[in-house]
């Protein structure tokens, strides 16, 4: 079991200490569930008022935050804290070493130094698996794709052929790298052609139309430190490649159309969908269950919040709001708006009676 001195925790999270007792450190935990072997994590006021009920001998809290009689851990910046010592008691899922006998490797494939791979993985021909690369069972990478160095692939992942993945990537459960992309093409003009065109459904033979696939021969370009949540899907481009910038984190089941372009340090939380073809610049926010349409642009350091349903291109450092979305200010007027209509319309109903009679006497 791990443990830490109180003045190790301090050091390693950059706190100021102020020390009442001792403390051996073996966990951490919220007050509630802390004993004294647990760093309690107090980091709003409700946690901080639950520390007088804790158990905890010492606890982390917000700078300026001090307990009678609790020996604690200050620090200006607390869910940073947090994360540095959920890294320093994370157990990381193991895996055997070397090449589990049941894995397929090609023996065209080229495997990196201390590679770890796990039962029933197949490594197909040409493909290339960077030093120190760990991928669980059940994983498959295609033809001629390009792992990096440093990766971690946990179970049932999926890489497509021609599919290259920087340095120090992390793929989580059932996520799917260079699937086709979702393009189709009828012989003539289709409905969706015409409405987009003459904002009408006119297509007389629609019922005749076949549907042809337009096969995808770009492929999935992964940048370096990029993180991809459970069966998450990137689709190849059709001709160029589908691309995520370094840095950038994609939360689980979210959906990333073909030629796509996402910048650097971008963040993309769950059930987010983006249509083909968009360009998404550099530190994006895009929140849970918002949807981009296909062909847009969105400018760098933009706020896409949640279930946003985009529709147009949005200039850099935008907070993008509403269905459809609309600049953040202009969707306040548009609130306002209707808080007006609804003042309009009490005062109409409550005036009602005087129109009706102004109007009889005017009949008459």
């Amino acid at each position: 079991m791990k443990s830490f001195t109180i003045e190790e925790i301090t050091q390693i999270v950059g706190g100021m200490l102020t020390k009442v007792q001792d403390a051996k450190i073996e966990r951490i935990a919220p007050p509630v569930l802390a004993d004294e072997n647990t760093l309690a994590l107090a980091l709003g006021e409700e946690e901080i008022a639950n520390l007088a009920n804790s158990k905890a001998k010492a606890a982390l809290v917000p700078l300026g935050v001090q307990i009678d009689g609790l020996t604690t851990i200050e620090v200006e910046r607390p869910r940073l804290a947090m994360m540095k010592l959920i890294t320093l008691f994370y157990n990381p899922p193991r895996i055997n070493d070397g090449i589990h006998p049941t894995a397929v490797v090609d023996p065209t494939a080229k495997i990196g130094e201390n590679v770890k791979i796990g039962p029933n993985v197949v490594i197909s021909h040409d493909a290339v698996v960077g030093d120190n690369t760990q991928i669980m069972a059940n994983s498959y990478i295609g033809g001629e794709a390009k792992i990096g160095k440093n990766c971690f692939f946990h179970p049932g992942v999926n890489v497509g052929d021609r599919v290259e993945v920087g340095n120090d990537v992390i793929l989580h459960h059932g996520v799917s790298l260079g699937a086709d992309g979702f393009s189709f093409v009828t012989e003539n003009p289709d409905n969706i052609e015409h409405a987009r065109k003459e904002g009408a459904i006119s297509g007389e033979d629609a019922a005749k139309h076949v549907i042809f696939k337009i096969p995808s021969i770009g492929s999935v370009v992964i940048g370096n430190n990029v993180e991809i949540g459970a069966n998450s899907t990137i689709d190849r481009g059709t001709i160029e490649n589908t691309t995520i910038g370094d840095n950038t984190k994609i939360d689980d089941l979210v959906m990333i159309g073909h030629n796509c372009r996402v910048g650097k340090g971008c963040l993309i939380v769950s059930q987010v969908g983006i249509a083909g073809s968009c360009v998404i610049g550099d530190r994006v926010v895009i929140a849970g269950q918002a949807g981009l349409a296909d062909h847009i642009e969105i400018g760098s350091d933009t706020i896409i919040t949640a279930k946003a349903g985009v529709t147009k291109s949005f200039p850099e450092k935008s907070i993008i709001v509403g269905i459809p979305a609309v600049p953040r200010k202009d969707f306040i007027k548009q609130l306002k708006t209707m808080k007006d209509a609804q003042e309009i319309f009490a005062k109409f109903k409550k005036y009602e009676p005087l129109f009706k009679e102004f109007e009889e006497n005017v009949a008459k």
